[in-house]
């Protein structure tokens, strides 16, 4: 799981949404909101609300665009009194501040899961220069003496309280980092926008000197080691905004632990209660437990610099998810009924195996409330089980809900005791053989159509499966379970597109001013997300109009108002920014805007930008080609060019493969030699972070993980490889063509989506011209009936998830607008295309019936799309 994601997913039951939107009535009613909040501007002042927070500064002020600020944290419990008496102040010495509006929104900043770096953040102050910062951190420091609050990460804590300082930016800079993306900047000596890092790690820009008055907090801060405690660090396992876990070895005895450890005031649970109230909730749960072989064995703790830890038994094995990912046959093209067999004997034993621990953790009075595939410790040998992480375990008599929950196995709100343990035991039932549990929040009714679908594929006994479905579904009285779950399947073409166009329709909001139609969480990641290719109305539309659904006038007027002005700080790239919505535009009629974007991406600098396909030059060289500016897109591939040496990345949006794709179209149309020479130089570097498995299969190696996805995986370079083979033979390429083909035939992927799931795997295998098995009609046809697994109903129409699959989406990257394109592009044999690839020159073309059709295209369409 992505942490992100998490936070996105209280605003609305259905799609991603920014937290800050969740209704005042989900949040409390009126006084969700602070007093502060709801108290009119004084005279002189001005107020705006940008995202989670509110801001006021005096009328006419003048304030630096960088320098030292101070931040205020604070408990849900004490925020109200701080901001009361920080609001005074400021604005007795008309000093701009803004603040964190509601206690629901601090909570979200603090909760266990939250960016780490911006955490316990909860009123900036902005001084005018050094010497108010220092009186103005003195002030507040006597002002707020004796409050608690998260400690800050980012920053130097100004003695024992709840005031932190940074030196950072004070206004909405932006520039481009080395990874080309686009990040908050700060000016250095000469004039230059860099980075402005905010980590979590204290640090200040290399020509910044810290002043006089911060010295002493500086030398407070290193003065912190580990000299005095019995246990040696080796490396960390995890962190998140509660605390890190960390291996290390007891010092006294040599013995090898876990140190877990817990943040005051931060990693708040659903209850509020922060990561040091979990660990002792976990202490007194495994003391209760010990003895059990099920269950590691407490072996001291410690206080640190006012972080607390807990030293555990070190359990030798792997988490269950590493097991399944090696296992799990569905990872093959085609499983042989032993290898199913064999599979479903191991998963049912593995269960037996979990249900016994959990069964002997509840006889001792405790409730798990956390069981998931990563919280189960399997050893080396497959024959024993551990339970691990019991930061929300309870005693039984506790009643206590679920605080604390991966998103596949969260139990329904009614669900306490043993019940919300039983509910994780019937997900992991299903989710052993299809591990799409996530989806349960979203419909219930998804874990029948799961059990089916898992039934069908593997020679598992039935009643296992009935028996989760009846654990998941109870207490539910409009379980139906009669009829097809799904209102169409999605290769039952066109009926699936007139029906993932109307989810499409169900979901608009136009009064919305930042979207139109709700996609990933990118739309709120950058200025005009909303608007974009990638992530916002621009591909939902391109998609409609490439599958031949009925256009969408009013999502057409909504995107032609706002890119009028597109938002300040509006990125450049092709599938996060201006120029693929410029080029969207002329695709779909309107090349007058489509003509000023693209003016506004040729004005701006385009220094530092990273040369990828996603955000990058190659993706803003091959829009402005298309678009007639010529001599800009090859401006852009020249730097391009110059800039492939330094990419760290594979594949299509962000490694090399999308440079080849630019220096491909450009040679398309000039006919130089050289551009087709740097395509192949680009390609190779990509090969040349692939790994070919035991089953030959070509995957993009990415160190703990090997990936075939059209994004940034094998699929993508494969595509890019089929375009070269049109124009010069090579025989690395050849080979890796056919490799790459393999990657695409796996019988499961565990998303749904264009760039990183199974939508992808469609929109290769229906474009590809690699000879030989695995392009058939019929391995076409069995990855888009796998789709079906991740679909999900929308008020009666056919929709996907998105990313992490924890809420619908329907935009073109992650989404409902992404599946579109490619059966459509395996119904309309690669008509409907991703942009700048095309269909390609075949003899023969398979459409989605299998029949066969002479099918070419002409050089200027391709160099058009």
């Amino acid at each position: 799981m992505i942490k992100g994601y998490a936070t996105f997913c209280d605003a609305d039951r259905h799609f991603y949404d920014a937290p800050h939107r969740l209704s005042a009535e989900r949040q409390g009613g009126r006084g969700a909101l602070y007093a502060a909040a709801l108290t009119p501007v004084p005279e002189g002042w001005r107020r705006n609300r940008s995202g989670d927070w509110l801001a006021l500064r005096p009328v006419g002020a003048e304030l630096p665009a960088q320098g030292w600020k101070i931040h205020v944290s604070a408990c849900l419990e004490n925020a109200e009194t701080i901001l009361a008496r920080v609001s005074e102040y400021c604005l007795t010495h008309r000093i701009a501040f803004k603040f964190v509006p509601s206690r629901y929104l601090l909570h979200t900043r603090n909760a266990k899961y939250a960016d780490r770096a911006a955490s316990g953040k909860f009123i900036t102050v902005y001084p005018a220069d050094d010497d108010q910062c220092h009186r103005v951190a003195r002030d507040l420091d006597a002002l707020l003496a004796g409050e608690d609050g998260p400690y800050i990460l980012s920053d130097l804590r100004w003695g024992e309280g709840p005031v932190y300082l940074r030196y950072g930016s004070f206004t909405q800079r932006h520039c481009y980092d080395e990874d080309g993306e686009l990040r908050p900047a700060v000016e250095d000596p000469d004039g230059k926008l860099v980075p402005d890092l905010r980590g979590p790690v204290f640090r200040t820009p290399p020509w910044v000197r810290v002043p006089d008055f911060l010295r002493p907090h500086l030398a407070d801060r290193h003065a912190v080691t580990l000299a005095d405690v019995p246990y040696t660090v080796e490396r960390a396992l995890h962190f998140s905004n509660g605390g890190g876990v960390y291996v290390g070895h007891d010092s006294r005895t040599g013995e090898k632990v876990v140190l877990k450890e817990a943040r005051p005031h931060a990693g708040l649970a659903a209850d509020g209660a922060d990561a040091v109230t979990r660990l002792q909730r976990e202490r007194e749960a495994l003391e209760r437990l010990s003895g059990l072989p099920c269950t590691p064995e407490v072996r001291g703790g410690f206080e640190l610099g006012g972080h607390h830890f807990l030293a555990m038994e070190y359990i030798e094995g792997k988490p269950l998810n590493t097991f399944f990912a090696r296992r799990h046959p569905l990872i093959e093209a085609d499983p042989t009924p032993e290898s199913l067999a064999e599979y479903t004997a191991w998963a049912l034993r593995v269960h037996r195996m979990v249900e016994e621990a959990v069964a002997a953790v509840h006889a001792r009075g405790v409730v798990f409330n956390d069981l998931h595939l990563f919280n189960i410790m399997l050893s080396e040998d497959e024959s024993s089980v551990v339970l691990l992480d019991f930061e929300a375990a309870a005693h039984i008599d506790d009643n206590r809900r679920q605080t604390v929950a991966n998103p596949a196995f969260v139990a329904p709100a009614d669900r306490r005791g043993f019940d919300v343990d039983r509910y994780a035991l019937a997900c992991l039932r299903i989710a052993l053989f299809l591990p799409l549990t996530s989806l349960l929040p979203l419909d219930p009714e998804k874990a029948r159509h799961l059990a089916d679908v898992a039934a069908a594929q593997f020679p598992v006994p039935r009643a296992f499966l009935d028996e989760a479905v009846a654990e998941i579904l109870k207490g539910r009285p409009d379980a139906v379970g009669d009829g097809p779950y799904l209102p169409v399947e999605p290769g039952d073409w066109p009926r699936s597109r007139d029906s993932m166009a109307r989810a499409v329709t169900a979901s608009a909001s136009p009064d919305r001013e930042d979207r139109f139609f709700p996609g990933d969480i990118a739309q709120f990641a950058t200025a005009g997300g909303g608007l974009t290719l990638g992530y916002g109305a621009a591909g939902v539309l391109y998609a409609l109009a490439e599958t031949g659904a009925p256009a969408h006038p009013d999502a057409q007027e909504w995107l032609l108002r706002r890119v009028k002005e597109p938002p300040s700080g509006s990125p450049l790239g092709l599938y996060d920014g201006l120029a693929g919505i410029a080029w969207a535009l002329d695709r779909l009629g309107h090349p007058a805007p489509a003509a000023d974007l693209a003016g506004l991406a040729m004005a701006r600098p385009w220094e530092g930008v990273a040369p990828d396909l996603h955000s990058g030059l190659a993706g803003v060289g091959l829009a402005l080609d298309a678009l007639g500016h010529r001599d800009a897109a090859l401006r852009c591939a020249e730097l391009v060019a110059r800039a492939l040496p330094g990419i760290t990345r594979a594949g299509l949006l962000y490694g090399a493969s999308g440079p080849a794709l630019l220096f491909i179209r450009l040679y398309e149309r000039t006919g130089d030699a050289a551009l087709l020479d740097l395509a192949a130089d680009a390609l190779g570097r990509d090969l040349d972070r692939c790994v070919v498995s035991a089953g030959g299969t070509l995957q993009v190696d990415e160190g703990w993980r090997t990936m075939p996805y059209l994004g940034a995986g094998s699929v993508g370079i494969g595509m890019v490889l089929d375009d070269f083979a049109a124009h010069r033979t090579d025989e690395r390429f050849e080979r890796a063509r056919g490799e790459i083909v393999r990657a695409a035939q796996a019988t499961f992927y565990a998303q749904p989506g264009l760039f990183r799931g199974a939508a992808g795997m469609v929109l290769h295998l229906s474009r590809t011209t690699t000879p030989g098995p695995g392009t058939h009609p019929s391995d076409v046809r069995r990855q888009i009936d796998a789709l079906a697994r991740h679909a999900v109903p929308y008020q009666g129409h056919l929709a996907f998830p998105g990313e992490q699959m924890m809420r619908l989406s329907m935009d073109l990257a992650t989404g409902t607008a992404g599946c579109l394109l490619a059966l459509g592009s395996a119904a309309t044999d690669g008509r409907a295309h991703l942009p700048f690839l095309p269909p390609l020159r075949r003899p023969q073309t398979r459409s989605q019936s299998g029949t066969a059709e002479e099918h070419t295209v002409p050089m200027k369409e391709r160099n058009r799309s």
